[in-house]
């Protein structure tokens, strides 16, 4: 098997390299691709590529069994100041993939997370088919992406699977941490700090741990019956203000309530909580890791 990944620095790509390379057959191929001069983890199997080159894009192995494009830029307010470079690398960037695919007659599949921010939040379980709302220039930039994937699908038979991602945390490489709400509230408390969290933080959200992110990814990519589909990825339910207070307990610190900033209160989604059940079934994805035991 070959695996092409695309964004090869980016923390989900480094923590799913560490995945195929300890729990994979050790046969497995793996192209590393990104902007940087060298991996960030020292691969040899590394290359530089210039996203900015459509001639450039086309040295890529499109040829893999998967392949899995991590390339893209996240963030909330910041889309709107600077919305240009948003498009660029979230949009533009996966279009000249597309193309350079189709020019070189890949015959790989194309395998793109997505976000929880396509959904328009509210409670109970959220399926693929759930009402969409786009609040930030992110979360637009995410839902034409996958879009595009059916487009050129319809158009060219591009193979692709889209996997919605909630809210990682954790990892399984040292240094290849995220700056996501999990390790916000871990910082703080190990700091002495007290965790502050906007409103009463009674949004849920569907938690994942990487390692069961990465499973899923790799499963789901290589499983037929994903084929040209969209896909939740699963793990547990907990409100904000749940996590922040298990970590707030075990360095007893104190979670303070503050009132919502406007530019947050008008993007914040509400309450994301998936149903992950179309692609449990396929997989029989069990999401073993849970969020106390992280915490301890």
């Amino acid at each position: 098997m070959k695996i092409t990944i695309i964004g090869a620095n980016s923390y989900i790509a480094r923590n799913f390299i560490w995945y195929v390379q300890n729990n994979i057959d050790s046969d497995t191929e793996m192209k590393l691709y990104d902007f940087q001069e060298n991996h960030v983890d020292g691969l040899d199997c590394y290359e530089r590529v210039d996203y900015s080159d459509k001639d450039n894009i086309r040295k890529i192995d499109f040829n893999s069994d998967m392949i899995y494009i991590f390339a893209g830029k996240t963030g909330s307010v910041q889309g709107f100041e600077q919305y240009e470079t948003f498009v660029e690398i979230n949009e533009l960037i996966l279009l000249k993939i597309i193309e350079a695919y189709r020019l070189n007659n890949g015959t790989g599949r194309l395998i793109f997370p997505s976000t929880r921010l396509v959904y328009k939040g509210r409670d109970g379980l959220l399926k693929e088919d759930a009402e969409k709302e786009f609040k930030t220039i992110y979360a637009i930039n995410k839902y034409s992406c996958e879009n595009y994937l059916w487009m050129y699908n319809n158009m060219y038979g591009i193979p692709y699977t889209v996997f919605r991602i909630c809210l990682p945390y954790g990892t399984l490489v040292p240094e290849a941490s995220s700056y996501g709400t999990a390790e916000f509230f871990m910082k703080k408390a190990t700091a002495g700090e007290n965790i502050t969290l906007y409103g009463d933080g009674k949004q849920r959200r569907t938690i994942t741990y990487m390692e069961d992110l990465c499973e899923a990814l790799y499963k789901g990519g290589s499983s037929k019956e994903t084929l040209n589909g969209i896909y939740n990825i699963g793990g547990e339910d907990y409100s904000l203000y749940e996590m922040a207070e298990l970590i707030a307990k075990k360095y007893n610190v104190n979670v303070e309530l503050i009132e919502w900033p406007r530019e947050a209160r008008l993007t914040e989604s509400g309450s994301t909580v998936f149903d992950s059940s179309k692609l449990d079934e396929v997989t029989g994805l069990k999401y073993s890791h849970k969020f106390k035991d992280w915490i301890s």
